[in-house]
């Protein structure tokens, strides 16, 4: 195995939702590798503990507020990361948001709340991004991530299917129009994963319901078992690097086998 091709020594990378779970592991594996790291959320105190420990593993790291959602914010996002890590290389499109609302009751509230986030503001972020890769003149990676959700209908949240469904395309289309530039975009369908986001399926429970219908959930996926962050990273970090030069407008389900049943 070539290992150098899976450095990303003198890369910067900015990774959203990064203060924790998906997003911080992608951070640290990125930052591992060789990388410089952005990283932004909402959230400022479990920013700078991500940045932390990116410095502690001997990169630079930026932490930085943004809500992804919010246009206005997507452009002074990408100029203060080139500003102060010297350019763009690495996005990883990780922030997203899921309530429950079923397709009868959606609100219109409801439904800018997931599309603003999950969808319009990783196409304009990508954009951004892309942008500054282009003027680079040496290309770039760009990582969505959609869900499993995208293939399948999550029942409850219909929103939230029809914006990873929509990712999936957006991975596409930048990734045809994009190619000239040597920007890859590429993407990953995660599964259920042990997250924030996936507990707060069972939190509403009483413990012991909670317990069970975790213990259902794994069993009805092939592997038995709920994904870690990390093994997303994992997937991340094959798409960030130069071993995966040749592919680009693809998506990987990273699932433990679920699309499988």
């Amino acid at each position: 195995m070539d290992l150098p091709k899976f450095s990303l020594e003198g890369k910067v990378a900015l990774v959203t939702g990064g203060s924790r779970g998906i997003g911080e592991a992608c951070a640290k594996a990125l930052a591992k590798a060789g990388a410089d790291v952005a990283v932004t959320s909402r959230k400022a105190p479990d920013l700078d503990r991500v940045a932390g420990d990116i410095r502690a593993l001997g990169r630079r790291a930026l932490a930085t507020e943004c809500h992804v959602g919010r246009i206005d914010q997507l452009e002074p996002l990408v100029k203060r990361v080139v500003g102060e890590l010297g350019r763009i290389d690495i996005l990883v499109n990780n922030a997203g948001t899921s309530f429950a609302s079923t397709a009868m009751d959606m609100t219109e509230e409801a439904w800018d709340s997931v599309m603003n986030l999950n969808l319009k503001g990783l196409f304009f972020l990508s954009q951004a991004a892309a942008r500054r890769m282009r003027d680079q003149g040496d290309g770039g990676s760009i990582i969505n991530i959609s869900s499993v959700a995208g293939y399948k209908p999550q029942a409850g949240t219909a929103h939230y299917s029809i914006s990873k469904a929509a990712v999936r395309m957006t991975t596409e289309v930048m990734a045809a129009e994009w190619a000239a530039h040597g920007i890859r975009v590429n993407c990953i369908a995660p599964g259920a994963v042990e997250t924030k986001l996936y507990g707060a399926i069972f939190d509403v429970l009483p413990d012991e319901q909670a317990r069970a219908a975790r213990d259902a959930t794994a069993k009805r996926i092939p592997m038995q078992r709920v994904g870690q962050p990390e093994e997303i990273a994992m997937g991340v970090l094959y798409l960030a690097s130069p071993a995966s030069s040749y592919m680009t407008g693809q998506t990987f389900a990273i699932d433990g086998g679920s699309l499988l049943v």
